[in-house]
């Protein structure tokens, strides 16, 4: 890295802290993890797409692709198509029931008891996750930067920059954003860092794919298999059960329900999933072009750095900085999410409901930042812990496929069903979750069930088909527990009552009642990258027109944005 580049990730990350703070002064817990409801749909749409990187996504999707080409595509391709299906089936009837959150909605419908266990197994696992993604985005910068021998902040086994450092310091910038200005400030950092990893990413593209000699060469010097959709690994039957449990992951888990919530009403609910479907549809392809061509100047590299040597081995100096913001937005973006739906949950379902019952709305925004830096810990210790636990590839695949279904079926079930109860819930969590671990564990290499004669085909089995036997006990297991109880319960549960009478009584809010102020602040947020870009564009590298040429749209594009809210705001005046 430059100096130039160090430079640059030093401005993002103090005009990140900046537009958290802009929404510190928050009022109620409606405003802190539920923006009232008043976010845009296009924003938590935005959000939506954003909560599903980190710079993990670099290091998992862009290592498969690095190693299987075009299978990295199809896998995030079908998360796209599953959002598209969430947002017809799911995303509107959850705002139609009038809650500000998903353990709001699960304490009347199942009950207290199922929430504080979701809570904090969720909150638990999902911090200690995002401590995973932190430390993937800590591999990636600390490769970037040596240090002299000695240096205080160095690992003496590398030289350099300390991964252990770098991830409290971006653990502390997740917790000060989350902290500051709640769900308003994880929506409007999530739309800045939508801007600027889109921006790095386009300018890595041509510049990779120049450098290997144009698109044709790309497949054409790539290994055997490149071009192929699937592979022994990730097979049609994967795709399936991915997008499967893509479907729930959206339409049940507490991040994604939190945007469905944010916006005025359910028809801008379904609007911004749809936002969310389609970005993931068409950009995968984009995205995974620059690990794909590195395999063809690099054959033997890390395959967990290939998105990183791509862009350095082409990126001008103070771009490769950018990119690099990029990554930290991915993750923060990620990281925050989880932290401030968490902090809610643990303000409301504990602090409220056990301890406070009568607490006013600034003693709960006092409790709800307080959660926010204790949980913070769980991402700090995840950071320091995952790398003991194996490939943070390996880690990913895993537990989304095993936990997902346990976890979110029951709660999407309970949308529709009128029949279970908290009973139900409890049998098909706990069952599935000790069944799916119990594959997951007793049946790999050396695991206490292979040594049993009567399993040894079965071993060979999930051993043969790891990924899919994940998606399989994760997914079809609570599903199929779920079709028995429906079937067997006869009268309907008193849960069903009260999320009923919710959703007669909840009036849904207008889509013109959504903040403007966003809409601005993308807009200057997309002039300023646009000018950093400019000064680094007059650096004098012969990449400098390329950079120039998207910093000249991102100025329009800013331009526009200002120039549409200004005649939408006279519109408005005036009827």
């Amino acid at each position: 890295m430059y100096t130039i580049d160090i430079v640059v990730l030093v401005i993002y990350l103090i005009g990140l802290i900046g537009m958290g703070s802009i929404f510190s002064r928050l009022k109620n817990t409606s405003e802190m993890f539920a923006a009232a409801g008043k976010s845009p749909w296009w924003l938590s749409g935005l959000s939506s797409f954003m909560t599903t990187f980190s710079a993990g996504t670099f290091v998992v999707w862009g290592g498969i692709a690095y190693r299987f080409g075009m299978v990295s595509v199809s896998i995030l391709t079908v998360i796209g198509i599953a959002a598209l299906f969430a947002g017809w089936f799911l995303a509107s009837r959850w705002k139609k029931f009038g809650y500000v959150s998903a353990a709001e909605f699960l304490n009347d419908r199942f009950g207290k008891s199922l929430v504080h266990f979701y809570t904090l197994l969720q909150g638990l696992v999902g911090l200690f996750t995002m401590g995973g993604a932190v430390y993937a985005l800590s591999v990636v910068i600390t490769a970037l930067v040596p240090l002299p021998g000695g240096h205080l902040l160095a690992d003496p086994e590398t030289g350099y920059l300390s991964v252990t450092f770098t991830s409290l310091i971006l653990c502390a910038l997740v917790i000060l954003i989350t902290f500051g200005g709640g769900l308003w400030a994880v929506l409007m950092t999530d739309a800045l860092q939508f801007i600027i990893l889109s921006a790095s990413v386009l300018i890595v593209v041509p510049l990779i794919l120049s450098k290997i000699g144009g698109p044709s060469e790309l497949f054409r010097s790539a290994p055997g298999g490149f071009t192929q959709l699937v592979n022994s690994e990730f097979s049609w039957y994967f795709l399936l059960g991915w997008s499967v449990v893509f479907f729930f992951k959206i339409g049940g888990e507490w991040a994604y329900v939190q945007r469905f919530v944010c916006v005025p009403n359910s028809k801008d609910a379904k609007k911004a999933t749809y936002l969310f479907g389609i970005l993931y549809i068409v950009s995968p392809f984009i995205w995974m072009i620059p690990p794909m061509a590195y395999r063809v100047l690099n054959p033997d590299a890390d395959y967990e750095q290939a998105y990183i040597l791509a862009s350095q081995e082409v990126l001008p100096a103070g771009m490769l900085g950018l990119m690099i913001a990029a990554m930290c937005s991915a993750t923060a973006s990620m990281a925050t999410t989880q932290l401030n739906v968490f902090a809610g949950a643990f303000t409301t379902e504990f602090y409220q409901r056990i301890f406070r019952p009568y607490a006013t709305d600034k003693e709960l925004v006092k409790a709800g930042r307080t959660f926010t830096l204790l949980l913070g810990t769980i991402i700090i210790a995840g950071a320091l812990l995952i790398p003991a636990l194996g490939t943070y590839t390996g880690y990913i695949l895993a537990s989304v496929a095993i936990l997902t279904g346990p976890l979110v079926l029951p709660t999407i079930w309970g949308l529709y069903s009128r029949k279970i109860g908290i009973r139900t819930a409890w049998t098909v969590t706990i069952t599935s979750i000790v069944l799916g671990l119990t594959v997951r564990i007793g049946f790999q290499q050396g695991g206490f069930l292979t040594g049993l004669a009567f399993l040894s085909g079965m071993a060979s089995v999930v051993q043969g088909h790891e990924r899919l036997t994940e998606v399989i006990v994760g997914t079809l297991l609570p599903l199929l527990l779920l079709v028995i109880c429906e079937i067997f319960s006869k009268e309907t549960n008193p849960g069903w009552d009260k999320v009923q009478h919710s959703r007669k009584t909840y009036t849904e809010g207008i889509s013109s009642n959504a903040s403007a102020l966003p809409a601005r602040l993308c807009a200057w947020s997309s002039i300023i990258v646009a000018i950093l870009m400019a000064l680094i564009a007059l650096s004098g590298d012969e990449k400098a027109v390329l950079v120039l040429s998207f910093s000249i749209g991102l100025m329009l594009l800013g331009s526009v944005i200002l120039w549409y809210q200004k005649k939408k705001t006279k519109h408005n005046i005036i009827t």
